[in-house]
């Protein structure tokens, strides 16, 4: 057995892993981020987080094979460089020479945290088996991640996968990129949220109410799933418009990639079944390859906050 370390790097904590070639996660860590604090001192923390993950799993550092890493932003993996990430305050960082320093001998990797967290699902997650695969995270925004024959889709900056910045109302609600009407303005948790609290204002009747005690700013995704299960008229209603959203987005990708799977990750994707199924038969009707016989498959992701761990540890 190979053994490897994966380190997600996020804005408000930093996790690391030891796991093996064939995608077990042995050890979990974590530390906070402290963010606003400089490049150097983060990736002083990441590389004795990565030691302490090998100790806690009783692997000898230097049986280590390489250590990944899945940041924030823009990794442009040519230069090394973490070009962009807004909630760090990193631009054009060299994090993957610094992290060098910090563990020589090492074999520095790595990429994007949505890629990471995808290549980790196709690994050893929901996408094992598959050759093309989308991984979509329904989170603050809406996050992704594109598999083709097997590799990582990145784009000639390292920028694609944006699926939360394509519109699907050209007039529609302004989005913080600077356009109007893009797909997470609409289906990412955060905009759940806010169309569950704009019905509920509308209808102060709703056992919605009941279900966050009273309290509207205690609203969060699962909110509106318990409405929906109790049969809420106004949980029926937001969650109905939601699925119409959330199904327009997926429609466009399945109708440019064709990809054997989407994976549905995120919070939101705990909902399961009744996430799921009304979702499946809505794009079931508008998938421009709806008589073909292979259709592609829609699931949830299975791996949740490990993916990014797993798919940074075993980049290429």
């Amino acid at each position: 057995m190979k053994y490897y370390i994966g380190i997600d790097l996020g804005g408000t904590n930093i996790a690391a892993g030891l796991v093996g070639e064939d995608g077990t996660l042995f050890t979990r860590l974590s530390v906070p981020t402290k963010s606003g604090r400089s490049a150097g001192e983060i990736v002083q923390d990441m590389a004795e987080l990565a030691k302490k993950a090998a100790k806690e799993g009783n692997i000898a550092w230097e049986e280590i094979e390489a250590v990944g890493l899945g940041v924030p932003g823009t990794a442009n993996k040519e230069t090394g460089m973490v070009e962009y990430a807004n909630n760090l305050g990193f631009y054009d960082e060299p994090v993957v020479s610094m992290m060098e320093k910090a563990l020589p001998g090492k074999k520095i990797r790595f990429d994007n945290d949505a890629n990471a967290a995808a290549w980790g699902e196709y690994i050893a997650g929901s996408g094992k088996g598959v050759s093309s695969m989308l991984a979509v995270t329904l989170g603050t925004g809406v996050g992704g991640g594109i598999i083709l024959d097997g590799k990582l889709f990145e784009g000639i900056n390292y920028a694609a996968g944006e699926f939360g910045h394509f519109t699907i109302d050209r007039n529609g609600i302004p989005c913080n990129c600077g356009r109007k009407g893009c797909f997470e303005a609409y289906a990412s948790a955060t905009a759940l949220i806010s169309q569950t609290k704009e019905a509920m204002l509308e209808n102060t009747q709703s056992i919605l109410w009941e279900l966050c005690g009273g309290e509207i700013e205690r609203v969060e995704g699962k909110t509106l799933f318990d409405g929906v299960r109790r049969q809420d008229g106004t949980a029926l209603k937001v969650f109905d418009r939601y699925i119409e959203y959330l199904a327009a987005g997926l429609l466009d990708l399945i109708n440019i990639f064709q990809p054997e799977l989407i994976c549905i990750g995120g919070g939101i994707s705990k909902a399961g079944d009744l996430l799921l199924e009304p979702l499946k038969r809505v794009i079931d009707q508008g998938d421009y390859a709806r008589t073909s016989k292979r259709r592609t498959r829609i699931v949830p992701a299975v791996l949740d906050n490990d993916a990014g761990l797993i798919g940074a540890a075993l980049l290429d």
